[in-house]
């Protein structure tokens, strides 16, 4: 697989199992995908625990595959938790990603749409709120401020050299928290699928952002599953350029495909829209391995 366009490639954004949800695929599955793919690795995310400890294991049985474990700081880890980030840092996590399914516009939009339009994670939160768990967002911001718990996680992350990750923060809250993350020194910055309408940044928006040296990460699931316009993620890419774009997947809910078939498609529709292949490997090859160099 020495010619594939997704040779070396990198996946920072891949939903395997094991998980509370049930995915199409686990860390081994995928491990080995990577593997017969010629791709470089990838990081599983999980919304509700650390994934560094199944990286590890990945990583002893399949030493071809760099696995790199993520968090993120939904209410099952504490929200902005500072003590289970820095144990995370400790314990060699590479990616600390604000809230998701715990967002309050999560929260708000899962029980306001009507059941076949919800999110794939939103099983979990609606059947823990008939249980009695009632839905408690977990806020990054209060009167227009971040709130003093995000400064504690930022210097944290700054502190270990991980890549922080935005979440399904708002837009106004993103760009807080990616100029705040800089003032903090966190070196690594990834604005996570930014253009999904659920959190859409637009082209100024992210410009903004790309001056505290910020990522823009685009899903190839938002594409495959319909719910994003192709032309407006292209133009998007365009409009930024590739030095400050990656592809990932968010794949591995079990109707869609597998990572390496989704990024590979992906690939070769930029291919028919006329972008060279080294503009293409920047973005899944070259910006994830800078974002993941110690």
């Amino acid at each position: 697989m020495e010619n594939s366009i997704i040779s070396g490639a990198y996946d920072l954004h891949c939903h395997s199992g094991p998980d509370i949800l049930t995915r199409k695929f686990d860390d081994f599955d995928m491990a080995q995908r990577v593997i017969d793919s010629g791709m470089g690795g990838f990081a599983p995310k999980s919304h509700y625990f650390c994934t560094a400890d199944r990286a590890k294991m990945v990583n002893k049985l399949y030493p071809a595959c760099n696995c790199v474990g993520t968090m993120w700081l939904n209410n099952s880890v504490g929200g902005l938790n500072p003590n289970a980030v820095d144990l995370a840092g400790r314990a060699g996590t590479k990616i600390i990603g604000m809230p998701t399914v715990d967002t309050e516009t999560s929260i708000y939009k899962t029980f306001q749409m009507p059941p076949e339009k919800r999110a794939f994670w939103a099983s979990i939160i609606t059947e823990m709120k008939d249980e009695g768990f009632e839905p408690v967002p977990v806020k990054i911001s209060e009167d227009g401020k971040l709130v003093p718990a995000v400064y504690e996680v930022l210097d944290i992350i700054a502190k270990y050299n991980m890549i922080l990750a935005t979440g399904h923060c708002t837009p106004p809250e993103t760009r807080m928290l990616v100029k705040a993350a800089k003032e903090r020194k966190v070196e690594r910055i990834i604005c996570t699928h930014v253009s999904v309408t659920s959190i859409f940044h637009d082209i100024d928006s992210q410009k903004e952002m790309l001056q505290s040296g910020a990522y823009m990460e685009h899903c190839t699931n938002g594409i495959t599953s319909g719910k994003v316009d192709w032309d407006m993620m292209y133009g998007q890419i365009k409009a930024i350029g590739t030095d400050h774009v990656i592809i990932s997947t968010d794949s591995g809910q079990p109707k869609n495909g597998y990572p390496d078939e989704e990024l590979s498609g992906f690939c070769q529709r930029l291919q028919k829209e006329g972008m060279a292949d080294n503009e293409i490997r920047k973005m899944i090859v070259n910006n994830p391995v800078n974002l993941l160099k110690s």
